[in-house]
């Protein structure tokens, strides 16, 4: 496992929600406008991003030119104004850089992170990682997060980065077609992430398979969800809050 971070919740986080998963991008208006609703009403103190807000990050110059990009990032500094937002990087948006998250007001998550709060030490971790029976993906993220990789991909003109990330989302989209390809966590290695963290709590997206359950040795995991709400398909929009009163899984209703 990755030596995780530590983070100490406020005094005056009173309620703190979870998010990933929102796979924003211009042709999912519907969602993008029902995060923004969320974020700028939502009455938790503290925000936690677990990956993949965006569908593609392709290189923080995208915010600097007016479009979907600016968009998104004008959201997320408005509403770091009024809460606390935390953000992880996750499989599609890893290039979110450190420097344009900080001028936002958001602060940038290692992955995995142990929260402490109301008593409790949570691991929350993208996901992805312990997906370890996926393994084309595995070396895809291997290859994509190698920062000669990432430096050599950012170098390319706007446009290429475009096509590229394009094409890598058609292959991905491909491969998620086969119902075999949905991997989920494997359950042993979260399980010795939650002992070598000295945790209780495992909170993760990634998977899109949104729930909750109890483990031996009063071990818990939560799964966060996907948000769809511009497809074909039945409306999800999904948010794990946390208050001195445990875990509640709330539908937005958008």
């Amino acid at each position: 496992m990755p030596a995780p971070e530590r983070l100490i919740a406020l005094a005056h986080w009173d309620c703190i929600d979870f998010i990933s998963d929102l796979h924003l991008d211009a042709a999912r208006p519907r969602v993008f406008h029902a995060w923004a609703n969320y974020l700028f009403n939502t009455p938790a103190h503290a925000v936690f991003i677990l990956g993949d807000l965006f569908e593609a990050w392709i290189g923080n110059d995208t915010a600097q030119q007016e479009g979907f990009e600016a968009q998104g990032i004008r959201v997320l500094r408005e509403a770091a104004q009024r809460c606390w937002i935390g953000f992880m990087p996750g499989n599609r948006d890893f290039l979110l850089g450190m420097d344009l998250l900080q001028s936002c007001g958001i602060q940038l998550l290692s992955d995995p992170t142990v929260l402490q709060a109301y008593g409790q030490q949570l691991l929350l971790t993208h996901g992805d990682l312990l997906c370890v029976d996926d393994a084309n993906y595995q070396r895809f993220r291997s290859q994509v997060r190698d920062p000669i990789w990432q430096t050599a991909f950012l170098a390319r003109p706007l446009l290429e980065r475009r096509a590229l990330a394009k094409a890598m989302r058609d292959a991905s989209r491909e491969h998620q077609n086969n119902p075999a390809a949905w991997a989920d966590i494997d359950v042993h290695m979260a399980q010795s992430w939650l002992n070598a963290a000295g945790c209780k709590v495992l909170v993760h997206g990634h998977t899109h398979r949104p729930g909750s359950e109890s483990w031996p040795s009063a071990l818990e995991r939560h799964v966060l969800s996907d948000w769809e709400l511009d497809g074909p398909g039945p409306n999800r929009a999904q948010v794990l809050r946390l208050t001195g009163e445990g875990f509640l899984r709330l539908d937005l209703g958008f």
